[in-house]
């Protein structure tokens, strides 16, 4: 972990439209990650953890405010900038994996490295490091119905580390998971995180996993309330 900045955000706001009216899912929030934190995002069901997590990653549109991510200011890049920043700067990990089911294992992790340019021969060596860090070399050649749920998981953490992401966003990496495999999940975010300095933001309602990360930002009401990480589970709300 360094003092250098990773995530810079201020007065984020965005806005819902429903048959209802308008509503403020984000209102003002501000926060900072520095390189190489590991950071939990927790808040009740519908608090805006998600929307938070796509605005950082330039799937969503934002109301205002600005939005720095490895020194760059993405609250003014267009569609094609934002494009080209999701692949080269930011790796996903969502609840449910999203392998492409045609694909092996190998193949799934190295689709981020075709897309930005680099040649098949350099992405397949690429992917079969990173899978091997994560225990499945012998399971590189295995379709995605071939493979546990936790296996499935570390082929997805594989595939967002791939082109050396800034930063890792996570969407309730364990919630699809039993107890053990969520625990092996976070032992292989740790890998990650003090092996290759990855910075995380993971938004989860896992207690023993948010109390494993350096930090945690709690969001209620559109805003980031603490900062403070809790000493027991039962301090989280």
């Amino acid at each position: 972990m360094t003092d250098e900045l990773m995530v810079d955000v201020k007065g984020l706001c965005k806005q819902f439209k429903d048959d209802a009216g308008t509503f403020d899912v984000l209102k003002d929030a501000s926060f900072s990650i520095r390189a190489g934190e590991m950071v939990a995002l927790v808040g009740m069901s519908g608090s805006g953890k998600t929307t938070l997590l796509q605005i950082l990653g330039g799937l969503d549109s934002h109301g205002g405010g600005t939005i720095c991510v490895g020194g760059k200011d993405i609250s003014k890049f267009n569609a094609a900038e934002l494009a080209a920043f999701r692949n080269r700067s930011i790796g996903f990990v969502f609840q449910f994996h999203h392998l492409l089911p045609d694909f092996t294992a190998v193949e799934n992790v190295l689709i981020p490295g075709l897309i930005s340019g680099k040649t098949k021969e350099e992405c397949m060596k690429r992917a079969a490091d990173l899978l091997g860090i994560f225990d499945l070399s012998k399971r590189l050649n295995h379709f995605p119905t071939e493979l546990s749920g936790g296996e499935r998981q570390r082929v997805a953490l594989a595939r967002a580390l791939f082109n050396e992401p800034a930063l890792v966003l996570a969407d309730e990496p364990t919630g699809n998971l039993d107890r053990v495999n969520g625990e092996r999940l976070l032992t292989l975010f740790e890998k990650a995180n003090k092996e290759l300095n990855q910075t995380f933001l993971i938004a989860t309602h896992n207690s023993r996993l948010s109390l494993g990360l350096h930090r945690i930002l709690f969001l209620e009401d559109g805003k980031i309330i603490s900062t403070d990480k809790p000493t027991t589970v039962a301090d989280e709300w």
